[in-house]
């Protein structure tokens, strides 16, 4: 901000005015000043060595702009003179940086050097100088210094304003900068909000983004969330300072329950729609679950309303504050957003509990149980798990002592695929039990396919089966495919552990008449079979042969033949992702039987208690070591921990012993966190979490399920055991 250099005026005033860089004339003062400085002028500068020379020769005007400079607690400076000699307080000189305190008394266009010509700049403040016009410039990035890290870009709203001496001789110029950063922030933060909300699928998901927003971006104390679900409210808050982990950002939030009457502000907000702002005082005392709640001074209150949806958010400080009216439609902004997503989510989850409910009743219960035969199976949605799939596996005792096992697959990933899907497995149970042969079955599911086509005249019913009878005396295995893949057999040797595709000749799928011809497995104590859908090994952009020796390679390489674990290894085996359904079936022929028990524990604060002693003298009796009990029963506490917290639901404690390994499992009937499977892959409780549980087993995973989810470990007994 200055002047061109040489540059003459006349003043009638006497008052000092630049004619140079670093040049300034003093004049006789004017009858009008008073006969010293203020005190606060004179103890401030030592105005002698500027161009001004001493205050007491200023004109009366000179003196108020400088003291309503200084004493300013906004940015301001004046541009004294023809060469715009600086004079600014505090505040400004943060603004200009290592600019400071050279730039004091100093040319605007000497220290502004480097950006004074270009446009908005030197121009505006010559333009005002000499016309005398104000000048206001909105949401620009001042050039207060050539360092452009130093002012980050910070945006300010800067006002110009000409200076008159006392008889309205122009003698300089005022400016007044007004930070505007804070609010393009915000705005900008809105976008980011917009964003993460597009990509919510569940009320957890908008939670979650939500809360981590108000903390982030709107920098409050506390934030909460709550939905009213019908039978009252639920509601989930952060707290500034709260400490979570990675995983827990990314598990489903723990969600408190208040009654439907509840008189808290969130739920008297989210019940009458309208919104309500505390400035001071304890908004939320009759209601606080804790010391956060107490602190609480300032409260807004937001709602969410939309169609059938009734909730709130609250945002609170622990200080007095006042609720601005620019602040308070950025709030609402906010509320907007996140109820959009939030009605978005309740009727993705309305859709996927009816998808996860058809699908419910079309997979088996529970696993046939044996004294030597262990099985297990994962099922994994497709697509975005809102969708009932056509995958499906079963295993069930058969009439003369056998066992049956099954996997399909029915192509679709919708409601028309799940109905075909469920005839198909009704059916194949059906003819087993009547005639347990792989190709009698075939034949049968062969016809009852081939019907259903001509009776929807749809030439395009594709499903394949890969069924086998298994004889537990002998361990032989009768297999048949229907254009299915072949299982893939883990089996111990002298040289290590090798993973094979049984030799089972593909056949043809069923509707399409065909040779399928049976093929004799054995299955050696230690040896597991897996069976699987194609949705495990296929991938757009790969061949098939690539997935198949992918997923050969992990089943080898895993250390444990335990098929929980294999399940879990057989999901994750092939990198990137997939839009098909993932199946898998796994059946281990154990070297020796093992011992089970189980315990059903409800969601209550003691549950975790009651699993820790229960383990540890169930382990006790059956004489594991102590090395092993101290983990197990660890890591089976934190997994009940964490069933209850994120499911809200009863949970069931399986412990499984065998000579060579415990497996503790803890399943829960939840729903909420397993519609992802990137989310599938997590575990945290509040606490040690995932750390916990990876450093003490030798082995973990998950195993989404459409009744919920169950989690595991694996810890290996001592040889000498």
């Amino acid at each position: 901000m200055a002047g061109t250099a040489g540059q003459t005026r006349d003043t009638p005033t006497g008052v000092p005015v630049a004619r140079s860089a670093g040049s300034a004339e003093t004049a006789t003062p004017s009858a009008a000043t008073p006969s010293g400085p203020p005190p606060a002028l004179a103890d401030r500068h030592d105005w002698s060595d500027t161009p001004l020379g001493g205050p007491d020769g200023w004109d009366p005007a000179l003196r108020a702009a400088v003291e309503l400079v200084l004493a300013s607690p906004v940015p301001m400076a004046l541009a004294y003179g023809d060469d715009f000699l600086m004079i600014y307080n505090d505040a400004y000189a943060e603004l200009l940086g290592a600019k400071h305190p050279d730039a004091f008394a100093r040319p605007a266009a000497a220290v502004f050097a480097d950006s004074w010509h270009q446009p908005g700049v030197g121009d505006v403040v010559e333009r005002v100088y000499r016309t005398g016009e104000p000048f206001l410039e909105s949401e620009t990035v001042a050039p207060f210094s050539a360092n452009a890290e130093l002012v980050g870009g910070t945006a300010y709203t800067r006002g110009y304003s000409a200076v008159r001496d006392s008889h309205g001789a122009i003698i300089g110029m005022l400016s007044v900068a007004t930070e505007t950063g804070a609010i393009t922030h915000r705005l900008q933060s809105i976008s980011e909000l917009t964003a993460a909300l597009a990509g919510t699928l569940t009320l957890d998901d908008v939670a979650r983004v939500a809360l981590r927003y108000g903390l982030a971006s709107l920098d409050v104390d506390q934030v909460a969330f709550g939905i009213d679900d019908g039978g009252g409210w639920r509601v989930v808050r952060r707290v500034r300072g709260e400490l979570l982990d990675e995983a827990d950002e990314r598990l489903p939030p723990v969600w408190r329950r208040f009654p439907q009457d509840a008189a808290t502000p969130l739920a008297t907000v989210g019940s009458t729609g309208v919104p309500r702002f505390t400035s001071d005082g304890r908004p939320l005392a009759r209601f606080a679950a804790d010391r956060h709640d107490e602190r609480v001074a300032a409260l807004a209150a937001l709602p969410l309303r939309a169609g059938s949806l009734r909730g709130a958010m609250t945002f609170g400080y622990r200080e007095q504050h006042q609720w601005a009216p620019a602040e308070r439609a950025l709030l609402s902004a906010v509320a907007e957003l996140v109820t959009q997503a939030a009605e978005r989510a309740r009727r993705f989850e309305t859709q996927h509990g009816t998808a996860q409910l058809l699908q419910r009743s079309m997979l088996p219960e529970q696993l046939p149980d044996l004294p030597t035969y262990r099985l297990a199976a994962r099922y994994d949605p497709g697509v975005d798990g809102n969708s009932a799939g056509g995958d499906f596996y079963d295993a069930f005792r058969l009439p003369d002592g056998g066992l049956a096992v099954v996997l399909g697959d029915v192509a679709g990933h919708d409601v028309r695929a799940a109905a075909l899907m469920g005839q198909v497995r009704a059916a194949l149970r059906g003819l087993a039990l009547t005639d347990p042969q792989p190709a009698a079955v075939l034949t049968g599911l062969d016809r009852l396919v081939h019907s259903l086509s001509e009776e929807s005249r749809n030439e395009e019913l594709f499903v394949t089966v890969l069924y086998g009878v298994l004889d537990p005396a002998t361990g032989r295995l009768t297999l048949a495919s229907a254009g299915h893949p072949a299982p893939l057999i883990r089996r111990p040797s002298s040289s290590g552990v090798v993973a094979d595709f049984a030799q089972v000749p593909p056949g043809v799928p069923l509707g399409l008449a065909g040779p399928r011809q049976p093929t004799l497995v054995e299955l050696r104590p230690g040896d597991t079979l897996l069976m699987f859908s194609d949705g495990v090994v296929e991938r757009r952009g790969q061949d098939l042969g690539a997935g198949m020796l992918s997923l050969a390679a992990a089943v080898a390489a895993t250390s444990t033949s335990d098929p929980r674990n294999l399940c879990a290894v057989a999901s994750a085996a092939v990198a990137g992702t997939t839009d098909d359904d993932v199946a898998v079936l796994a059946m281990e022929h154990a070297a020796a039987p093992s011992r089970s028990a189980g315990l059903l524990v409800p969601a209550e604060p003691i549950a975790p208690s009651r699993v820790r002693h229960w383990l540890a003298d169930q382990l006790a009796k059956w004489r594991v070591p102590e090395a092993v009990i101290g983990p197990a029963v660890l890591c089976a506490s934190e997994l009940t921990t964490n069933a209850l917290l994120h499911a809200g639901t009863e949970a069931r404690v399986e412990i499984d012993l065998s000579p060579e390994r415990l497996l503790v499992s803890v399943a829960d009937s939840g729903t909420r966190g397993t519609v992802s499977r990137a989310r599938t892959d997590t575990l945290s409780s509040r606490g040690r979490g995932l750390g916990l549980i990876e450093q003490l087993s030798d082995a973990w995973g998950t195993d989404p399920s459409v009744r919920g989810s169950t989690v595991w470990f694996e810890i290996m007994l001592p040889a000498s055991s």
